[in-house]
């Protein structure tokens, strides 16, 4: 595997080389030093050109509080692949069929085991989002910050105008966990970086009157419960498990101009008639517009367990090379260039290799 930090240092050499942690290395044609992608492409608005403006959240949500169900527009199965440096990762946004759903530009489900991870790599122009379920990953930055995330917990960072950090496993035999990319509005891609950190035990949730449902509420509001995290980018991430063959469906509002998508987890999730067939794991369903919130049953005999995202779209261009999310070409030159030359937010990037790297002696 081609070592993902000598290429990204080579970014000023060799612009069709860009590391990323999820990709390793991505080639990239010469004659195009960034992908631009404009977001209605790849938004489910009726009018491509139009975005809607955002409808507001009600407070206090319940299982009872959707009349017209969103249905089902396309699904992807997110298939195996290695990626970083010997982990595996299940990549359902960000892939060929589905480069970018606004405001959602990575969605990774990912497993690794020590010593493979996701050693020292940049960011600029977004946020991450990790949520592990099972192990531990322990994270680090060129500004001293570090931790670990367990089962249950979650790190919501904002890469802002630029970090280097390390992803590392950090327990016994296999972690799991998903990776979101959430972009930000151009007005807030140079923001200083930041970190949300929420520990599995302060993650609100909450369980249907009957014990059919219960959610856990990432970011944003349901079934009565409220996430402490702030978005800047407004995003709901829902954890959400059904008993099997439960009586009633998870039911959750979704204001009319967001975007919204279900990831199963595991069983199988059924959407409108009990005639359509059922999503199973490891597949994304991107909800079409037209209705005002999501509702998806358990006809099974097995549990349910998926995630719910949704978020307002920006509608703005977006140009990306690898790790670096902007509006154009020419500020991704803008940011290759603060990277090599360590200005701009990468002051300390050139003096500064986390204890995981140091570990496994890469340079």
């Amino acid at each position: 595997m081609v070592n993902q930090v000598a290429c990204v240092s080579s970014l000023a050499r060799h612009k069709n080389c860009v590391a990323h942690p999820r990709h390793g290395a991505i080639y990239i044609d010469p004659s195009r030093e960034a992908v631009v992608v404009h977001s209605y492409f790849l938004s489910l608005n009726t009018n491509p050109h139009t975005i809607n403006p955002i409808a507001s959240l009600a407070g206090g949500m319940s299982t009872a509080a959707v009349e017209k169900p969103r249905q089902v527009a396309r699904k992807f199965l997110a298939r195996p692949q290695h990626e970083g440096v010997g982990a595996v990762v299940r990549r359902s946004i960000g892939r060929f069929e589905l480069r970018y759903f606004d405001p959602f530009l990575v969605l990774d489900e990912f497993s690794v085991s020590a010593p493979a991870g996701f050693p020292d790599h940049p960011h600029r122009g977004f946020e991450t989002v990790t949520y592990m379920l099972e192990g531990a990953v322990t994270h680090e930055d060129f500004e001293g910050h570090r931790g670990t995330i367990k089962a249950g917990d979650v790190q919501w960072m904002t890469a802002g105008r630029g970090i280097v950090h390390s992803e590392m496993p950090a327990a016994p035999g296999t972690s799991r966990g998903l990776q979101l990319w959430v972009n930000l509005a151009s007005k807030n891609k140079m923001i200083e970086p930041g970190y949300q950190e929420i520990q599995s035990k302060d993650i609100a949730s909450t369980t249907s009157a009957d014990g059919g449902v219960t959610v856990r509420v990432i970011a944003g509001q349901a079934m009565g419960a409220r996430s402490q995290v702030s978005t800047r980018t407004p995003t709901m991430y829902l954890d959400f498990t059904v008993r099997a063959r439960a009586a009633a469906p998870a039911r959750q509002p979704v204001p009319a101009s967001w975007n919204a998508f279900v990831y199963v987890l595991e069983g199988e999730a059924s959407f409108g008639d009990s005639d359509q067939k059922a999503v199973g794991a490891h597949h994304l369903a991107l909800l079409g517009q037209g209705g005002d919130g999501v509702e998806v049953w358990n006809r099974s005999d097995r549990q349910l367990r998926f995630l719910l995202l949704a978020g307002e779209p920006i509608g703005e261009p977006v140009a990306q090379l690898g790790p670096f999310v902007m509006n154009t070409e020419e500020e991704i030159d803008a940011t290759v260039n603060d990277f090599e030359c360590g200005i701009n937010g990468f002051e300390k990037a050139k003096h500064w290799k986390s204890q995981a790297m140091i570990a496994l002696d890469l340079e």
